[in-house]
């Protein structure tokens, strides 16, 4: 039987339909609202591509189901240009030349970003990072938020 569910996206309030709340919130972000910016990896909570700000908490949405954050706030890659920190972050990424493949930089961007909301800045940033990136583009990751 198909569920309604409400969230809010991007600052836009959106009601989505699910065959299930145990549908990986990943899915209805790509397929059912096409925000693909936030990208699928690994499937299991490890590489961080996945991930977003859900309630002001970084979450990785391939194991997160959308019954979990039903009603809640959820601020994708592709709603970073609104937001402050969001700005300053894809700056300091723009400044540094981080992305190779790009990826996961979606998920990176959106850690550093729940990171910077919590008051965390520069080398403090990084330790609350556990993305992980197969191009190796680490360093100018470190580059990027030495200057947040």
């Amino acid at each position: 039987m198909a569920t309604t569910v409400n969230l809010t996206v991007n600052g836009t309030a959106r009601t989505v339909t699910v065959d299930s709340l145990d549908t990986p919130l990943l899915w209805v972000l790509r397929d059912t609202l096409g925000l693909t910016g936030t990208k699928y990896g690994c499937g299991v909570e490890i590489c961080g591509a996945c991930m977003v700000i859900a309630n002001g908490q970084a979450i990785k949405t391939c194991d997160t189901s959308v019954g979990e954050v039903a009603g809640g706030t959820i601020m994708t890659v592709e709603g970073l240009a609104n937001d402050v920190q969001g700005k300053k972050a894809q700056a300091a990424w723009v400044a540094a030349q981080v992305p190779q493949c790009g990826y996961c930089q979606s998920g990176f961007l959106m850690a550093t970003v729940a990171a910077m909301k919590a008051g965390h800045h520069g080398s403090q940033i990084a330790g609350e990072l556990s993305n992980v990136c197969l191009c190796g583009t680490y360093p100018r990751i470190a580059k990027a938020i030495s200057t947040l």
